[in-house]
Parts: structure tokens; C-alpha cells; sequence
């Protein structure tokens, strides 16, 4: 796996006329950008959408890359806005849609399945700061660290965000 020694190495190469260079990046990063993007629209289109615009962006934008960063959390923060805007631009008004997994037998599906519509409705009715935080945290899998990094606030405000998040969503879902 490539580290951030290389990252660095591809967006120089690209900056010099490369554009070969920054495929690398696309493979690395389009996974984790597609899932961020679904869980922030809700539609599978709308996120291939997205996260097609996140690369194109940040091709476009790669000289303000600060290379004493790391580069996830500079595209990360394109793919954010970007996710946020189709969304505001879209389908102001829909809810998240249906991205909690669903194991077991038929019975048990269909209680997940109001399980997840209640969770769903409860997290779209989060503002963004928090629904932002919890999707990093537990359908990202990110630390605490790398949601700081990621969002450009310190981690003690990430943890105070998780934590309101959470008291909020406890009391959505009672």
C-alpha cells in the first residue's frame, strides 16, 4: 500500500504535466470517497456523481494541495462540499437513504430494515456538523484524529460533536 511519502510524489508528478499520475490517487481514495458521498446523499447515482466530481475538483484545484498535510484529508474535504452541495442542489428535502446492512433471517430483515429507516430518519434530522462526525466515525471507521485532520477541527471538538450527536439521537429515537 502506497504511503504518503508516494501520495506526495504522484501530485508533484501531476503538477509537472503528469496526469498519468494522479490515477494512484483515484484507486486509492475512490472506495472510501463513495462510501462518504453515499451516506451524505443517499442515492447511489448522486454519490458516483460526487465522487467523480471530488477527483475532478481536486485534479483542478491540485496546486493549493498543501503537501505537509496528508492528501486524504484535503480530498476528503473536497469530497465533503461536494457531496453537500448535490445534495443542497438535488433533493433538499430527502432523507438519507437505506445504508445500514441488514443480516439474518427474514424477520429479523425486516425489524433491521425499520431499525435502519428509524436510524435514517433520525440521522438526516441531524444537523451537518453531526451527521458529518457520525458518518466519519462509524461508517468511515476514521479515529478521532483523522476526523480532525479530515474536517479541520480539533479532535477535542470532533469528540464534543460525537457526543452531542449521540445524546441527540438517543433522544430522535427515544
Amino acid at each position: 500500500m502506497a504511503d504518503e511519502n508516494d501520495e506526495r510524489l504522484w501530485v508533484a508528478r501531476c503538477l509537472k504535466g503528469d496526469a498519468s499520475a494522479f490515477e494512484p490517487l483515484v484507486v486509492r481514495y475512490e472506495r472510501v470517497l463513495f462510501g462518504v458521498a453515499l451516506r451524505l446523499v443517499g442515492n447511489y447515482e448522486d454519490a458516483r456523481d460526487a465522487t467523480q466530481n471530488t477527483f475532478i475538483r481536486a485534479y483542478e484545484r491540485l496546486e493549493s494541495f498543501d503537501p505537509e498535510r496528508r492528501f486524504f484529508s484535503w480530498i476528503y474535504r473536497i469530497a465533503v462540499n461536494e457531496s453537500l452541495n448535490l445534495r443542497r442542489a438535488r433533493r433538499p428535502q430527502e432523507e438519507l437513504g437505506t445504508w445500514i446492512e441488514v443480516a439474518g433471517g427474514q424477520v429479523e430483515a425486516v425489524e433491521a430494515g425499520e431499525t435502519a429507516a428509524l436510524v435514517e430518519r433520525a440521522i438526516g434530522q441531524l444537523s451537518e456538523e453531526y451527521r458529518e462526525v457520525v458518518v466519519l466515525r462509524y461508517f468511515g471507521e476514521l479515529s478521532y484524529e483523522e476526523i480532525s485532520e479530515a474536517v479541520g477541527v480539533p479532535e477535542k471538538t470532533v469528540k464534543s460533536r460525537l457526543f452531542s450527536a449521540r445524546q441527540r439521537l438517543a433522544g430522535l429515537l427515544g
